[in-house]
């Protein structure tokens, strides 16, 4: 599970990191100045989120295969399966005149904080992203960015 530990105050769950990171840290805002712009942004990360990363959290795969017996090949065909549903919904999203270089407008947010570790996990799986070119050039866009690239996990210490 992310934690964030700040002076003491221990903080967990990736989109409450995001928010507190956003109100205690405004510049650069991760969320729009404008409501309608901010429910976007909230509802593109929640749909990565909360409808897509639950299926592919480390504890369901081990679930899959320890308690149900589904061996790895049937485990990441259903992954990709639910990964490639909620992409998709997601690129659906992204069709939207706010979208820009990235997933709202011209400065990276909440939701591409979600999208980039979702597309690199799909990638790790092998799931099929060629139908989701807004997704893509997105994460690209990101990866250019040093706070994303820092932030990928062939930079992080291995976890204890």
């Amino acid at each position: 599970m992310p934690a964030l530990d700040d002076d003491g105050q221990l903080l967990t769950q990736s989109l409450a990191i995001i928010e507190y990171l956003d109100e205690t840290h405004p510049h650069p805002p991760l969320l729009p100045a404008d409501a309608p712009g901010r429910a976007r942004v909230r509802a593109l990360a929640q749909a990565i989120a909360c409808d897509i990363h639950p299926l592919n959290n480390l504890r369901v795969l081990q679930y899959l295969k320890r308690e149900l017996g589904v061996d790895d090949v049937h485990r990441d065909a259903w992954y990709r399966h639910w990964v490639e549903v909620g992409l998709a919904a997601v690129e659906a999203m992204l069709r939207h005149p706010r979208t820009g270089r990235f997933c709202h407008g011209d400065t990276p947010g909440v939701a591409d904080c979600c999208l980039v570790p979702q597309v690199f996990n799909a990638r790790r799986f092998g799931a099929k992203l060629d139908a989701m070119p807004t997704v893509l050039r997105i994460v690209e866009a990101c990866e250019t960015l040093d706070a994303f690239r820092l932030a990928a996990p062939a930079q992080q210490p291995d976890a204890q």
